[in-house]
Protein backbone atom coordinates (compact mmCIF):
# COMPACT_ATOMS: atom_id res chain seq x y z
CA UNK A 1 0.00 0.00 0.00
CA UNK A 2 1.65 3.46 -1.19
CA UNK A 3 0.28 7.27 -1.28
CA UNK A 4 2.37 10.30 -1.44
CA UNK A 5 1.85 13.72 -0.69
CA UNK A 6 3.41 16.32 -2.32
CA UNK A 7 3.54 20.66 -2.43
CA UNK A 8 5.46 23.28 -3.77
CA UNK A 9 6.90 26.60 -2.20
CA UNK A 10 9.21 28.96 -2.35
CA UNK A 11 12.36 30.81 -0.83
CA UNK A 12 10.35 32.36 1.43
CA UNK A 13 7.65 29.52 1.58
CA UNK A 14 9.91 26.37 1.86
CA UNK A 15 7.79 23.44 0.79
CA UNK A 16 9.78 21.63 2.77
CA UNK A 17 7.88 22.68 5.70
CA UNK A 18 5.90 20.04 4.95
CA UNK A 19 7.97 18.03 6.96
CA UNK A 20 7.39 20.14 10.36
CA UNK A 21 3.25 19.78 9.19
CA UNK A 22 3.66 15.63 9.04
CA UNK A 23 6.01 15.83 12.39
CA UNK A 24 8.12 13.93 10.05
CA UNK A 25 11.66 14.60 9.16
CA UNK A 26 12.54 14.98 5.28
CA UNK A 27 16.14 13.71 5.90
CA UNK A 28 15.27 10.70 7.82
CA UNK A 29 12.99 7.35 6.61
CA UNK A 30 11.25 6.23 9.77
CA UNK A 31 8.83 2.99 10.43
CA UNK A 32 6.35 2.81 12.56
CA UNK A 33 4.48 -0.25 14.14
CA UNK A 34 0.81 -1.26 13.38
CA UNK A 35 -2.03 -2.95 14.00
CA UNK A 36 -1.78 -4.51 10.59
CA UNK A 37 1.83 -4.20 9.40
CA UNK A 38 4.61 -1.81 9.45
CA UNK A 39 4.51 1.79 8.45
CA UNK A 40 7.15 3.89 6.97
CA UNK A 41 7.67 7.30 6.08
CA UNK A 42 10.18 8.60 3.62
CA UNK A 43 10.66 11.96 1.15
CA UNK A 44 11.57 11.00 -2.72
CA UNK A 45 12.20 14.98 -2.68
CA UNK A 46 13.00 17.59 -0.36
CA UNK A 47 13.97 21.07 -1.87
CA UNK A 48 12.38 24.48 -0.95
CA UNK A 49 10.83 24.41 -4.36
CA UNK A 50 9.20 20.53 -3.97
CA UNK A 51 8.72 18.05 -1.59
CA UNK A 52 7.24 14.94 -1.61
CA UNK A 53 6.31 12.36 1.28
CA UNK A 54 5.22 9.00 0.84
CA UNK A 55 3.67 6.52 3.28
CA UNK A 56 4.20 3.03 2.56
CA UNK A 57 2.43 0.27 4.49
CA UNK A 58 3.55 -3.44 4.20
CA UNK A 59 0.77 -5.70 5.48
CA UNK A 60 1.64 -8.80 7.90
CA UNK A 61 -1.38 -10.40 6.37
CA UNK A 62 -0.03 -13.98 8.23
CA UNK A 63 -0.20 -12.05 11.48
CA UNK A 64 -3.81 -10.50 10.94
CA UNK A 65 -5.06 -14.29 9.72
CA UNK A 66 -3.16 -15.65 13.07
CA UNK A 67 -4.82 -12.78 15.54
CA UNK A 68 -8.44 -14.13 14.16
CA UNK A 69 -7.68 -17.46 15.15
CA UNK A 70 -9.68 -19.36 17.99
CA UNK A 71 -12.93 -16.94 17.87
CA UNK A 72 -14.98 -19.36 15.98
CA UNK A 73 -15.13 -21.68 13.34
CA UNK A 74 -16.88 -21.76 9.78
CA UNK A 75 -17.02 -20.38 6.63
CA UNK A 76 -17.01 -21.34 3.35
CA UNK A 77 -13.55 -23.46 1.72
CA UNK A 78 -12.28 -20.56 -0.21
CA UNK A 79 -12.16 -18.44 2.77
CA UNK A 80 -9.43 -19.87 4.55
CA UNK A 81 -7.80 -19.25 1.52
CA UNK A 82 -9.46 -15.87 0.54
CA UNK A 83 -7.49 -14.62 4.19
CA UNK A 84 -3.77 -15.05 2.95
CA UNK A 85 -4.45 -14.12 -1.07
CA UNK A 86 -6.07 -11.01 -1.25
CA UNK A 87 -4.88 -7.58 -2.17
CA UNK A 88 -4.51 -5.90 1.33
CA UNK A 89 -0.65 -5.73 0.28
CA UNK A 90 -1.10 -4.15 -2.79
CA UNK A 91 -4.18 -1.45 -2.49
CA UNK A 92 -5.24 1.36 -0.45
CA UNK A 93 -7.78 -0.08 1.53
CA UNK A 94 -9.11 0.86 4.72
CA UNK A 95 -6.13 -0.04 6.48
CA UNK A 96 -4.10 2.69 5.13
CA UNK A 97 -6.79 4.71 5.84
CA UNK A 98 -5.86 2.87 9.69
CA UNK A 99 -2.17 3.81 9.21
CA UNK A 100 -2.95 7.76 7.97
CA UNK A 101 -4.50 8.01 11.54
CA UNK A 102 -1.80 6.31 13.28
CA UNK A 103 1.16 8.13 11.47
CA UNK A 104 0.17 11.40 11.22
CA UNK A 105 -2.33 12.18 13.86
CA UNK A 106 -1.29 15.15 15.29
CA UNK A 107 -0.89 16.83 10.91
CA UNK A 108 -4.65 15.36 10.61
CA UNK A 109 -5.78 17.43 13.64
CA UNK A 110 -4.24 20.40 12.13
CA UNK A 111 -1.61 21.00 15.01
CA UNK A 112 2.13 21.81 14.30
CA UNK A 113 3.69 24.24 17.17
CA UNK A 114 6.64 24.67 14.91
CA UNK A 115 4.61 26.29 11.75
CA UNK A 116 1.27 26.68 13.14
CA UNK A 117 0.65 29.76 10.58
CA UNK A 118 1.67 27.05 7.83
CA UNK A 119 -0.97 24.54 9.25
CA UNK A 120 -3.47 27.04 9.01
CA UNK A 121 -3.36 27.88 5.63
CA UNK A 122 -4.05 26.41 2.08
CA UNK A 123 -1.48 24.46 0.67
CA UNK A 124 -0.83 23.59 -3.12
CA UNK A 125 -1.15 19.61 -2.73
CA UNK A 126 -1.33 16.52 -5.11
CA UNK A 127 -2.05 13.23 -3.80
CA UNK A 128 -0.69 10.17 -5.51
CA UNK A 129 -2.62 6.81 -5.01
CA UNK A 130 -1.54 4.35 -7.61
CA UNK A 131 -3.60 2.01 -7.03
CA UNK A 132 -7.22 2.28 -4.94
CA UNK A 133 -9.95 -0.36 -4.99
CA UNK A 134 -12.92 1.78 -6.20
CA UNK A 135 -16.17 0.09 -5.94
CA UNK A 136 -18.19 2.38 -8.00
CA UNK A 137 -15.60 2.88 -10.50
CA UNK A 138 -13.88 6.63 -11.25
CA UNK A 139 -17.79 8.04 -11.07
CA UNK A 140 -18.06 7.73 -7.79
CA UNK A 141 -14.34 8.96 -6.82
CA UNK A 142 -15.25 12.08 -8.49
CA UNK A 143 -18.63 12.60 -6.97
CA UNK A 144 -16.82 11.86 -3.43
CA UNK A 145 -13.99 13.97 -4.23
CA UNK A 146 -15.13 17.13 -6.24
CA UNK A 147 -17.16 18.76 -3.99
CA UNK A 148 -14.55 19.00 -1.52
CA UNK A 149 -12.24 21.26 -3.75
CA UNK A 150 -10.18 18.84 -5.45
CA UNK A 151 -9.64 18.19 -9.73
CA UNK A 152 -9.29 14.09 -9.56
CA UNK A 153 -8.13 12.58 -12.02
CA UNK A 154 -9.27 8.74 -11.77
CA UNK A 155 -7.71 6.19 -14.51
CA UNK A 156 -8.95 2.76 -14.33
CA UNK A 157 -6.37 0.07 -14.02
CA UNK A 158 -6.66 -2.72 -16.77
CA UNK A 159 -6.80 -6.33 -15.76
CA UNK A 160 -4.02 -7.35 -17.94
CA UNK A 161 -2.63 -5.05 -19.70
CA UNK A 162 -1.66 -7.75 -22.11
CA UNK A 163 -5.03 -8.34 -22.81
CA UNK A 164 -6.93 -6.02 -22.81
CA UNK A 165 -10.17 -7.36 -23.74
CA UNK A 166 -10.34 -8.41 -20.27
CA UNK A 167 -11.31 -5.21 -19.50
CA UNK A 168 -10.95 -2.91 -16.25
CA UNK A 169 -10.85 -4.14 -12.49
CA UNK A 170 -12.06 -2.29 -9.87
CA UNK A 171 -9.27 -0.58 -8.95
CA UNK A 172 -8.52 3.15 -10.05
CA UNK A 173 -4.91 4.96 -10.25
CA UNK A 174 -5.59 8.74 -8.27
CA UNK A 175 -4.44 11.30 -8.61
CA UNK A 176 -6.16 14.67 -6.57
CA UNK A 177 -4.99 18.04 -6.77
CA UNK A 178 -6.16 21.24 -4.94
CA UNK A 179 -5.10 24.83 -3.64
CA UNK A 180 -7.92 25.75 -1.43
CA UNK A 181 -7.40 23.37 1.33
CA UNK A 182 -5.28 22.42 4.20
CA UNK A 183 -3.07 19.50 4.92
CA UNK A 184 -5.28 18.34 8.30
CA UNK A 185 -8.41 18.87 5.80
CA UNK A 186 -6.66 16.84 2.95
CA UNK A 187 -5.60 13.81 5.60
CA UNK A 188 -9.28 13.81 6.84
CA UNK A 189 -10.72 13.67 3.55
CA UNK A 190 -8.14 10.70 2.74
CA UNK A 191 -8.92 9.01 6.48
CA UNK A 192 -13.00 8.90 5.36
CA UNK A 193 -13.26 8.38 1.77
CA UNK A 194 -10.48 5.64 1.30
CA UNK A 195 -12.55 2.92 3.28
CA UNK A 196 -15.81 4.33 1.45
CA UNK A 197 -14.36 3.76 -1.64
CA UNK A 198 -13.02 0.17 -0.56
CA UNK A 199 -16.47 -0.85 0.46
CA UNK A 200 -14.70 -3.63 2.63
CA UNK A 201 -13.05 -2.56 6.02
CA UNK A 202 -10.63 -5.03 7.03
CA UNK A 203 -11.07 -4.65 10.85
CA UNK A 204 -13.86 -4.55 13.29
CA UNK A 205 -16.48 -1.75 13.07
CA UNK A 206 -17.49 -0.86 16.71
CA UNK A 207 -19.63 2.03 17.96
CA UNK A 208 -16.74 4.78 18.37
CA UNK A 209 -16.30 4.28 14.50
CA UNK A 210 -19.27 6.62 14.50
CA UNK A 211 -17.35 9.20 16.86
CA UNK A 212 -14.06 8.88 14.47
CA UNK A 213 -16.19 9.65 11.32
CA UNK A 214 -17.71 12.71 12.80
CA UNK A 215 -14.49 13.95 14.00
CA UNK A 216 -12.64 13.46 10.35
CA UNK A 217 -15.88 14.45 8.85
CA UNK A 218 -16.07 17.81 10.88
CA UNK A 219 -16.64 21.18 8.21
CA UNK A 220 -17.38 19.19 5.39
CA UNK A 221 -19.69 15.21 6.10
CA UNK A 222 -22.68 17.51 7.01
CA UNK A 223 -22.92 19.47 3.90
CA UNK A 224 -21.87 16.80 1.21
CA UNK A 225 -24.10 15.70 -1.41
CA UNK A 226 -23.15 11.31 -0.67
CA UNK A 227 -23.23 11.72 3.01
CA UNK A 228 -25.92 8.81 2.74
CA UNK A 229 -23.24 6.60 0.69
CA UNK A 230 -20.60 8.01 2.79
CA UNK A 231 -21.61 7.36 6.22
CA UNK A 232 -23.49 3.49 5.48
CA UNK A 233 -20.23 2.57 3.66
CA UNK A 234 -17.94 3.82 6.26
CA UNK A 235 -19.74 2.07 9.32
CA UNK A 236 -19.83 -1.56 7.07
CA UNK A 237 -23.24 -0.41 6.62
CA UNK A 238 -24.15 -1.54 10.21
CA UNK A 239 -27.83 0.07 10.16
CA UNK A 240 -28.42 1.11 13.54
CA UNK A 241 -24.66 3.20 13.46
CA UNK A 242 -25.58 4.45 10.28
CA UNK A 243 -28.80 6.05 11.95
CA UNK A 244 -26.88 7.20 14.76
CA UNK A 245 -24.79 9.37 12.56
CA UNK A 246 -26.77 10.85 9.95
CA UNK A 247 -28.44 11.53 13.34
CA UNK A 248 -26.01 13.59 14.69
CA UNK A 249 -24.79 14.99 11.37
CA UNK A 250 -28.46 16.59 10.91
CA UNK A 251 -28.22 18.27 14.73
CA UNK A 252 -24.56 19.26 13.26
CA UNK A 253 -26.28 20.85 9.95
CA UNK A 254 -29.35 22.30 11.90
CA UNK A 255 -26.75 24.05 14.20
CA UNK A 256 -24.48 25.39 11.63
CA UNK A 257 -27.49 26.63 9.92
CA UNK A 258 -29.34 28.23 13.10
CA UNK A 259 -25.61 29.44 13.80
CA UNK A 260 -25.83 27.85 17.34
CA UNK A 261 -24.36 24.70 19.18
CA UNK A 262 -25.84 21.71 18.77
CA UNK A 263 -26.48 21.01 22.75
CA UNK A 264 -29.57 24.01 22.51
CA UNK A 265 -30.70 22.23 19.60
CA UNK A 266 -30.93 18.99 20.53
CA UNK A 267 -32.56 19.59 24.21
CA UNK A 268 -35.93 18.55 23.61
CA UNK A 269 -36.26 15.87 26.33
CA UNK A 270 -34.10 16.49 29.71
CA UNK A 271 -31.71 13.54 30.35
CA UNK A 272 -33.46 12.45 33.11
CA UNK A 273 -36.64 11.91 31.69
CA UNK A 274 -35.08 10.16 28.48
CA UNK A 275 -37.29 6.72 28.10
CA UNK A 276 -36.56 3.94 25.62
CA UNK A 277 -38.34 0.99 25.62
CA UNK A 278 -35.66 -2.30 25.15
CA UNK A 279 -36.14 -3.97 22.13
CA UNK A 280 -37.11 -8.08 22.60
CA UNK A 281 -33.83 -10.01 22.86
CA UNK A 282 -33.72 -12.16 19.80
CA UNK A 283 -33.48 -16.07 22.22
CA UNK A 284 -37.15 -14.45 23.62
CA UNK A 285 -38.72 -13.30 19.72
CA UNK A 286 -36.56 -17.46 18.91
CA UNK A 287 -39.01 -19.18 21.70
CA UNK A 288 -42.07 -17.36 20.87
CA UNK A 289 -42.27 -18.01 17.04
CA UNK A 290 -41.18 -21.95 18.07
CA UNK A 291 -44.35 -22.11 20.32
CA UNK A 292 -46.70 -20.21 17.88
CA UNK A 293 -45.06 -23.09 15.44
CA UNK A 294 -45.88 -26.10 17.39
CA UNK A 295 -49.05 -24.32 18.22
CA UNK A 296 -50.32 -24.58 14.35
CA UNK A 297 -48.98 -27.67 14.02
CA UNK A 298 -51.58 -29.30 16.94
CA UNK A 299 -48.56 -31.25 19.06
CA UNK A 300 -49.52 -32.31 21.93
CA UNK A 301 -46.26 -34.33 23.01
CA UNK A 302 -43.16 -32.56 21.93
CA UNK A 303 -39.21 -33.51 21.79
CA UNK A 304 -36.83 -30.35 22.28
CA UNK A 305 -33.94 -31.83 21.16
CA UNK A 306 -30.66 -30.30 22.53
CA UNK A 307 -32.82 -28.70 25.41
CA UNK A 308 -29.71 -27.02 27.02
CA UNK A 309 -30.70 -25.33 29.70
CA UNK A 310 -34.22 -26.09 29.61
CA UNK A 311 -35.65 -22.28 28.34
CA UNK A 312 -38.54 -23.98 25.66
CA UNK A 313 -39.02 -26.59 27.92
CA UNK A 314 -39.65 -24.13 30.63
CA UNK A 315 -41.82 -21.89 28.48
CA UNK A 316 -43.99 -24.83 26.61
CA UNK A 317 -44.91 -26.17 30.46
CA UNK A 318 -47.09 -22.98 30.75
CA UNK A 319 -49.23 -23.60 28.13
CA UNK A 320 -51.40 -27.01 29.05
CA UNK A 321 -52.28 -27.96 25.69
CA UNK A 322 -48.63 -29.37 25.74
CA UNK A 323 -49.29 -32.45 27.61
CA UNK A 324 -46.08 -34.28 27.49
CA UNK A 325 -42.69 -32.08 26.90
CA UNK A 326 -39.31 -34.29 26.81
CA UNK A 327 -36.09 -32.41 26.96
CA UNK A 328 -32.55 -34.26 25.59
CA UNK A 329 -29.24 -32.92 25.97
CA UNK A 330 -25.66 -35.10 25.11
CA UNK A 331 -24.64 -32.69 28.33
CA UNK A 332 -25.54 -34.26 31.42
CA UNK A 333 -24.62 -30.46 33.34
CA UNK A 334 -26.73 -29.02 30.67
CA UNK A 335 -29.78 -31.02 32.12
CA UNK A 336 -28.56 -30.41 35.81
CA UNK A 337 -28.87 -26.82 35.28
CA UNK A 338 -32.33 -27.31 33.18
CA UNK A 339 -33.43 -29.45 35.92
CA UNK A 340 -32.56 -26.59 38.93
CA UNK A 341 -34.19 -23.94 36.28
CA UNK A 342 -37.45 -25.94 36.09
CA UNK A 343 -37.35 -26.78 40.07
CA UNK A 344 -37.98 -30.52 39.19
CA UNK A 345 -38.07 -31.48 42.61
CA UNK A 346 -40.41 -29.43 43.87
CA UNK A 347 -42.69 -29.97 41.26
CA UNK A 348 -46.62 -30.63 41.80
CA UNK A 349 -47.52 -33.79 40.98
CA UNK A 350 -49.85 -32.84 37.69
CA UNK A 351 -46.73 -30.37 36.65
CA UNK A 352 -44.43 -33.32 36.82
CA UNK A 353 -45.89 -35.99 34.68
CA UNK A 354 -46.11 -33.45 31.92
CA UNK A 355 -42.17 -33.37 31.68
CA UNK A 356 -38.97 -35.51 31.41
CA UNK A 357 -35.52 -35.10 31.10
CA UNK A 358 -33.19 -37.47 29.61
CA UNK A 359 -29.25 -37.49 28.07
CA UNK A 360 -29.31 -38.57 24.44
CA UNK A 361 -26.51 -38.30 21.11
CA UNK A 362 -28.41 -36.71 18.12
CA UNK A 363 -25.92 -38.45 16.44
CA UNK A 364 -27.56 -42.11 17.09
CA UNK A 365 -30.92 -43.50 16.82
CA UNK A 366 -33.25 -43.53 19.89
CA UNK A 367 -36.31 -45.42 20.02
CA UNK A 368 -37.22 -43.11 23.08
CA UNK A 369 -37.63 -40.07 20.32
CA UNK A 370 -40.51 -42.31 18.91
CA UNK A 371 -44.13 -41.55 18.80
CA UNK A 372 -44.25 -37.85 19.32
CA UNK A 373 -45.93 -35.29 17.45
CA UNK A 374 -43.20 -32.77 17.33
CA UNK A 375 -39.42 -32.35 17.66
CA UNK A 376 -37.61 -28.92 18.06
CA UNK A 377 -33.91 -28.09 17.08
CA UNK A 378 -33.30 -24.88 18.09
CA UNK A 379 -29.72 -23.34 17.37
CA UNK A 380 -28.46 -27.33 17.74
CA UNK A 381 -27.86 -28.23 13.71
CA UNK A 382 -24.51 -25.36 13.58
CA UNK A 383 -23.04 -27.05 16.60
CA UNK A 384 -22.47 -30.19 14.44
CA UNK A 385 -19.09 -30.80 11.97
CA UNK A 386 -21.02 -30.81 8.60
CA UNK A 387 -19.99 -34.54 8.23
CA UNK A 388 -22.38 -35.83 11.17
CA UNK A 389 -25.59 -33.77 9.63
CA UNK A 390 -26.63 -36.95 8.01
CA UNK A 391 -26.63 -39.03 11.14
CA UNK A 392 -28.93 -36.50 13.04
CA UNK A 393 -30.95 -35.84 10.02
CA UNK A 394 -31.29 -40.07 10.39
CA UNK A 395 -32.22 -40.26 13.90
CA UNK A 396 -34.61 -37.34 13.91
CA UNK A 397 -36.40 -37.21 10.39
CA UNK A 398 -36.24 -40.80 9.24
CA UNK A 399 -36.29 -42.90 12.49
CA UNK A 400 -37.89 -40.52 15.50
CA UNK A 401 -40.40 -39.06 12.40
CA UNK A 402 -42.38 -36.65 14.35
CA UNK A 403 -45.50 -35.41 12.48
CA UNK A 404 -43.85 -32.22 12.63
CA UNK A 405 -40.22 -30.51 13.10
CA UNK A 406 -39.11 -27.29 13.73
CA UNK A 407 -35.51 -26.28 13.05
CA UNK A 408 -33.71 -22.93 13.24
CA UNK A 409 -30.67 -21.99 12.85
CA UNK A 410 -28.58 -18.72 12.39
CA UNK A 411 -28.48 -16.56 9.39
CA UNK A 412 -24.89 -15.93 8.58
CA UNK A 413 -26.04 -13.49 5.91
CA UNK A 414 -27.37 -11.20 8.74
CA UNK A 415 -23.73 -11.21 10.76
CA UNK A 416 -22.48 -7.70 9.15
CA UNK A 417 -26.03 -6.31 11.38
CA UNK A 418 -24.31 -7.06 14.46
CA UNK A 419 -21.93 -4.30 15.51
CA UNK A 420 -19.89 -6.34 18.60
CA UNK A 421 -19.21 -9.45 15.53
CA UNK A 422 -15.48 -8.78 13.71
CA UNK A 423 -15.97 -9.65 10.30
CA UNK A 424 -15.37 -13.32 9.00
CA UNK A 425 -16.22 -14.57 12.67
CA UNK A 426 -19.14 -16.92 13.66
CA UNK A 427 -21.45 -15.61 15.98
CA UNK A 428 -20.51 -18.33 19.30
CA UNK A 429 -17.01 -19.95 19.26
CA UNK A 430 -19.08 -23.47 19.00
CA UNK A 431 -20.23 -23.06 15.87
CA UNK A 432 -18.89 -25.04 13.10
CA UNK A 433 -20.33 -23.60 10.61
CA UNK A 434 -22.92 -20.91 9.50
CA UNK A 435 -25.68 -20.96 6.75
CA UNK A 436 -27.06 -18.28 4.46
CA UNK A 437 -30.76 -18.73 3.89
CA UNK A 438 -30.23 -20.53 0.11
CA UNK A 439 -27.59 -23.03 2.23
CA UNK A 440 -30.51 -23.78 4.88
CA UNK A 441 -33.07 -23.75 2.43
CA UNK A 442 -31.16 -26.29 -0.41
CA UNK A 443 -30.03 -28.42 2.79
CA UNK A 444 -34.23 -28.66 3.66
CA UNK A 445 -35.77 -28.97 0.89
CA UNK A 446 -33.09 -31.84 0.82
CA UNK A 447 -34.14 -33.59 3.92
CA UNK A 448 -37.95 -32.96 3.26
CA UNK A 449 -37.92 -34.78 -0.26
CA UNK A 450 -35.62 -37.70 1.49
CA UNK A 451 -38.10 -37.91 4.38
CA UNK A 452 -41.76 -37.27 3.22
CA UNK A 453 -41.88 -33.58 4.34
CA UNK A 454 -43.13 -30.68 3.24
CA UNK A 455 -41.27 -27.44 4.68
CA UNK A 456 -42.16 -23.44 5.17
CA UNK A 457 -39.59 -21.27 5.99
CA UNK A 458 -40.69 -18.45 8.87
CA UNK A 459 -38.05 -15.29 9.35
CA UNK A 460 -37.25 -14.93 12.94
CA UNK A 461 -36.49 -11.29 13.89
CA UNK A 462 -35.74 -8.02 12.30
CA UNK A 463 -36.23 -8.86 8.44
CA UNK A 464 -33.76 -7.12 7.20
CA UNK A 465 -34.32 -6.48 3.06
CA UNK A 466 -31.06 -6.94 2.35
CA UNK A 467 -29.49 -9.36 4.57
CA UNK A 468 -32.34 -11.13 5.73
CA UNK A 469 -33.36 -12.28 9.34
CA UNK A 470 -31.26 -13.04 12.29
CA UNK A 471 -32.35 -16.36 12.47
CA UNK A 472 -34.05 -18.63 9.73
CA UNK A 473 -36.52 -21.15 10.75
CA UNK A 474 -37.93 -24.26 8.97
CA UNK A 475 -40.70 -26.09 9.62
CA UNK A 476 -41.19 -29.72 8.92
CA UNK A 477 -44.74 -31.45 8.16
CA UNK A 478 -45.52 -34.80 7.11
CA UNK A 479 -46.60 -34.51 3.48
CA UNK A 480 -50.42 -34.95 3.37
CA UNK A 481 -49.45 -37.42 0.35
CA UNK A 482 -47.63 -39.65 2.24
CA UNK A 483 -50.23 -39.22 5.39
CA UNK A 484 -53.14 -40.30 2.89
CA UNK A 485 -50.96 -43.48 1.31
CA UNK A 486 -50.10 -44.46 5.13
CA UNK A 487 -54.55 -44.55 5.40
Amino acid sequence: MFLTISTTGTPELPATDLGFLLHKHPEKAQAFSTSYGQAYVLYPEADAGRCTAALLLEVDAVALVRRGKGKGRGGAPDAALAQYVNDRPYAASSLLAVALSAVFSSAMRGVCNARPERAAQPLPLRIEVPALPARGGTDLVRKLFAPLGWTVTAQPVALDAEFPEWGDSRYVSLVLESETLTLAEALRHLYVLLPVLDDAKHYWVAPDEVDKLLRAGEGWLPAHPEQRLITSRYLSRRWSLTREAMERLELVRLAEADDSEVEEIDNAVAPETETEEKPTPLAVQRRDAIVEALKASGAGRVLDLGCGQGQLVQALLKDTRFTEIVGTDVSMRALNIAARRLKLDRMGERQSSRVRLFQSSLAYTDNRLKGYDAAVLSEVIEHLDLPRLPALEYAVFGAAHPRTVVVTTPNVEYNVRWETLPAGHVRHGDHRFEWTRAEFGEWAANVAQRHGYEVEFVPVGPDDPEVGPPTQMAVFSVSTVKEEKAA
